[in-house]
């Protein structure tokens, strides 16, 4: 009696510090997500962000910047921040004429939210960081549906929590938290409806699919995996719950049918060019296992980084792998087929087809950013893996404590990745191979007493460089194989991302010679 009485107070205790130390890792976790908010590079595809919330257009910017005039950086932000010129209603024109395959929801929500909190960066990005923070009741709630336990959905809210790819979206100024918000949220809802059966439990579905389409376009192929696991669980056969799904279905489409009708009319195929890029079958693979390894360990490693880098990170991908392969084989042993069904389901959505694109037609589909939904669904199998692993009652004690040991250790990676990131300056994906020159860039120019910068190059590449620069600076923007009018009363006078015909001009007109600082950025001096 007394032995049983000792357990029970043990067993208490330890409940309670592990939910302290599960409260303390989620608040370390939205820590991660406010810290150094302004502190990364804001490069290009945020950059298209802000000129959308801001009403603008690309083509209107490069003919009101790039006219040769005397600007300063305040010009430059007019095209960043909303503003008196420009309504709602021209933010969704830019995207419907300009990026019709990306969805609106998120830029217009997020143009209110720089009205009412103010014109910077770290306020622009906080919208996102914001939107994270649902992420956490949002999985608990799925794993309360799904695998009917509420310490799996603590495990599982702890596992986002520190999870260097979470919080690395949760600090961008795109739209890829409310996606994964969309994502759990359309997640429970089906779960729900399924276990209901109720018309307003199918509507609240149908509502979540539209939100979910709104947000991000591989979105669909989500609902697809949802409507393949509705119809394998109902044996394929036309039931109460296949009808419900497929009319919840046609709703949500139907709703989002208007901006369907947009992309189909409007297609911008130049927005996702990159995507033709070749690659080797082993490029492909040590692609996809860096994707798959930065939902728990991220060290910033990138395409320009050494071998040497790359290689040292092979044993900790090659664990994280074999505990990912475990984790999906033990919960399709020990769950019923609607419980390991759902989750495959989520973690193939839009891994697979994308793997198919990339390993057999040699692209580059696979971005991390697309492949949030596998690593979610990865996260759910792992989230059950260690807590049954640590709870259960046949275990043995060295076995619950061999997996309390790994469970902390990906704890602890995912928490050692979140702080190398939030004090770095540029990250992999700030797309360091072509940004990685601006802060340095950046911190030449600034050094002069009275600079001015000419360029005649993009003006995505120029708001980026202009968010790392001193008010002081002055800039000169000129069209392609224009020549611009330099003007008199600068220090020091710097061309940045220039063409040739540029270069060539200047040293022909203005009788000088160019001296390359940095791979983008060239002095102008006097020629002798």
């Amino acid at each position: 009696m007394r032995n049983s009485l000792s357990q029970t107070q043990n067993w208490l205790i330890s409940k309670f510090w592990l939910r302290f130390l599960i409260i303390i890792i989620l608040i370390v976790g939205v820590f991660f997500r406010f810290v150094n908010l302004d502190k990364k590079v804001y490069w290009a595809d945020e950059v298209y962000t802000s000129l959308r919330i801001s009403g603008y257009m690309k083509s209107e910017m490069d003919e009101q910047l790039q006219n040769g005039r005397l600007l300063n950086i305040e010009d430059l932000h007019k095209y960043q921040f909303p503003n008196s010129e420009k309504n709602t209603n021209d933010t969704l024109k830019g995207l419907r004429l300009e990026e019709s395959q990306v969805v609106p929801l998120y830029f217009v929500i997020l143009r209110f939210w720089v009205e009412w909190f103010g014109n910077s960066v770290a306020v622009t990005r906080s919208f996102s960081a914001f939107i994270s923070l649902l992420t956490f009741p949002c999985i608990y709630w799925l794993c309360q549906e799904l695998f009917k336990s509420s310490l799996i959905g603590w495990m599982a809210m702890v596992l986002v929590a520190v999870s260097p790819v979470h919080v690395i979206y949760a600090q961008e100024a795109r739209a890829y938290s409310l996606w994964i918000v969309a994502i759990l949220m359309s997640s429970v809802a089906l779960l729900r409806a399924i276990r209901l059966q109720t018309k307003v439990s199918w509507c609240i579905y149908a509502a979540t699919l539209s939100l979910g389409f709104y947000s991000q376009l591989f979105f669909t192929l989500v609902s697809l995996a949802q409507g393949i696991y509705v119809v394998t669980i109902e044996r394929f056969r036309l039931t109460k719950t296949s009808i419900s799904y497929l009319l919840s279905s046609l709703a949500g489409f139907l709703i989002f049918a208007p901006w369907f009708w947009i992309i189909i009319t409007n297609p911008t195929p130049s927005g996702v060019s990159w995507t033709n890029a070749k690659q080797t079958l082993l490029q492909s693979s040590i692609r996809w296992s860096g994707i798959i390894s930065r939902g728990f360990l991220d060290l910033g490693i990138s395409p320009n980084d050494s071998s040497k880098l790359k290689i040292a990170l092979i044993p900790g991908i090659l664990i994280i792998f074999v505990l990912i392969i475990y984790s999906i084989y033990v919960l399709c042993r020990t769950t019923s087929k609607e419980v390991w069904l759902f989750v495959l389901a989520l973690i193939g959505s839009v891994g697979l087809p994308l793997m198919l694109l990339d390993f057999g037609f040699e692209k580059r589909f696979g971005s991390t950013r697309y492949l949030l939904p596998c690593i979610l669904g990865i996260q759910l199998a792992l989230a059950y893996l260690f807590t049954t692993k640590i709870t259960s009652i046949s275990s043995k004690i060295w076995q619950k404590k061999l997996w309390s040991i790994i469970t902390f250790i990906v704890i602890t990676s995912g928490t050692i990745s979140c702080i190398l990131s939030s004090q770095a300056q540029m990250w992999w994906n700030k797309v360091p191979e072509v940004n990685q020159e601006y802060p340095q860039i950046a911190q030449i120019i600034d050094q002069a007493n009275k600079p001015l910068l000419i360029s005649d190059g993009s003006i995505i590449a120029i708001q980026t460089l202009a968010d790392l620069l001193d008010p002081k600076v002055r800039l000169q923007l000129v069209y392609p194989y224009k020549l611009p009018e330099i003007t008199t009363g600068f220090t020091d006078i710097f061309l940045f991302k220039s063409s040739d015909f540029l270069k060539a001009g200047i040293e022909k007109i203005y009788n000088s010679k160019l001296q390359q600082i940095d791979k983008s950025l060239w002095k102008i001096t006097e020629s002798t």
